[in-house]
């Protein structure tokens, strides 16, 4: 081998705590020779938790929707394609699962499941039940503060999760109806009987923030009129409040049980977190 050229590094399997980060995709391969190396897809992945936000590219002009009454069917046909869950990452017999206790798309039929191995700086990732290809790309943020919630509501059963790291936190809230198992949300969308029964089938919140000086700033969301909005996490003793807006646009908060719990919450920003 000449000298000229590039040593390769053996591939590696990370391990569960050197996962710890943020990750950004660049590939996903599918095997019946599809790719996509255009969709913006930000894993988290917090102490055991994890949250993941996919968008296709060449998204619409939301800037008339203010809340979900707003949303027009156009504007829900491409919100449904989405992607985005979030849950527990376990590891067990050389095999990574990514467990969705929320997911933006309906029940699907095969478990997220699959290999990583390191090649080069890049993580690669193959599928189990289908075997897919994904590169993955760490990004540089901080490692602390690490912490991350699950949170549940007794009374609509609806689940959400919260994780931090260093300046940037990621916020799943899930729907509070049930989409039929299986398929695509766009073709749940499509098949509503009403638009306000369309407009609930994708109001399940992913988002990706920034916490600052003024506060945790939604800065990319599955539901567009989040973005901008703060979070405003306030943590009681057993509880945790988070702020929202509701149907029509008017500001509320959501309160939460909090039903595990990974590290120890730290909700200030650094002093040289700048503002948004």
């Amino acid at each position: 081998m000449s000298t000229a050229e590039p040593l390769l590094k053996p591939a590696a399997e990370p391990s569960l705590e050197s996962l710890t980060g943020l990750w950004r995709r660049s590939l996903i391969l599918w095997p019946d020779g599809r790719r996509d190396e255009t969709s913006w897809v930000n894993w988290l992945q917090g102490p055991g938790l994890y949250l993941d936000l996919r968008q296709p590219e060449s998204r619409p002009d939301f800037s008339h929707a203010a809340s979900l009454s707003d949303l027009a069917p156009g504007d829900l046909d491409w919100l449904a394609r989405q992607e985005g869950f979030a849950g527990e990452l376990i590891y067990e017999d050389g095999w990574f699962e990514w467990r969705r206790d929320i997911d933006f798309q309906p029940e699907a039929i095969y478990s997220d499941r699959g290999r990583l191995r390191v090649e080069n700086g890049v993580m690669v990732e193959q599928g189990a039940d289908i075997p897919y290809i994904e590169h993955w790309h760490r990004e540089p943020v901080e490692a602390r503060p690490a912490w991350a919630m699950r949170l549940g509501d007794r009374e609509t059963g609806q689940k959400a999760a919260l994780i931090r790291l260093g300046p940037l936190f990621m916020y799943a809230r899930d729907r509070a109806v049930v989409p039929p198992p299986h398929l695509h949300l766009c073709d749940c969308v499509a098949g509503a009987a009403t638009l306000d029964e369309a407009r609930a089938l994708v109001d399940c919140e992913i988002s990706q923030g920034a916490v600052t000086r003024a506060g945790w700033i939604v800065q990319r969301s599955t539901l567009p009129f989040r973005e901008g909005k703060p979070l405003a996490p306030a943590l009681g003793h057993t509880t945790l409040a988070t702020a929202d807006t509701d149907a029509d646009g008017k500001a509320t908060a959501r309160h939460w049980e909090i039903a595990g719990l990974r590290g120890t919450p730290d909700f200030d920003a650094a002093p040289n977190e700048e503002l948004p």
